[in-house]
């Protein structure tokens, strides 16, 4: 798992990609299309991750969710509440690191994300992904201390597999699972 939940912006240019990000914004803005927004604010949320303002990234993400969920796109949605709960669990262990007392929260809000993003993971455009959705939110989970739940999410993942290879009837056909079964 990446230990920062963004794309990374360049250092040297995360100014420059900031003010691009909010003049796409103002512009998105002038237009009202969700999609337009939802991206805007996604790029503001990795600008603002590239200084180092990971509360600031959560907030632009959370406005692009909003505006995700307008266009009707699952996987829109999907991705993003998997952006937002890599975030916030990221929040958590820098919280807790610090010592400063925000990190319970954080990391509820990362659940709640990650189960949301399950609960629509059957609904995405794309078998494959799917089962990149699952394995994204038990990792997420994992983070957070819920290794029972990311297991199941990994089992389920795990069947998803076995389905769509037809190896659901002889189980010694199935892949390694790795680190999967480690918990």
């Amino acid at each position: 798992m990446q230990k920062h939940p963004l794309p990374q912006v360049p250092a040297d240019n995360a100014r420059a990609a900031f003010c691009a990000a909010a003049a796409r914004l103002d512009e998105a803005e002038a237009r009202s299309e969700p999609f337009a927004m939802s991206q805007a604010h996604t790029q503001l949320a990795r600008c603002h991750a590239a200084l180092a303002a990971l509360p600031c990234a959560e907030t632009s993400l959370q406005h692009a969710l909003r505006w995700g969920r307008f266009t009707g796109s699952t996987d829109l949605v999907v991705d993003l509440l998997g952006e937002l709960s890599e975030t916030a669990a990221t929040i958590a262990e820098l919280a807790e690191q610090a010592g400063v007392g925000r990190g319970h929260a954080a990391r509820e809000r990362a659940r709640d994300h990650a189960f949301e993003a399950t609960t629509l993971a059957s609904r995405v455009a794309d078998g494959a992904w799917e089962v990149q959705v699952l394995l994204r939110a038990s990792e997420v989970l994992a983070r957070c201390g819920d290794s029972d739940d990311a297991a199941q999410l990994q089992t389920r993942a795990l069947r998803l597999i076995a389905d769509d290879l037809n190896l659901h009837s002889d189980a010694a056909r199935l892949p390694p699972t790795g680190r999967l079964a480690d918990g």
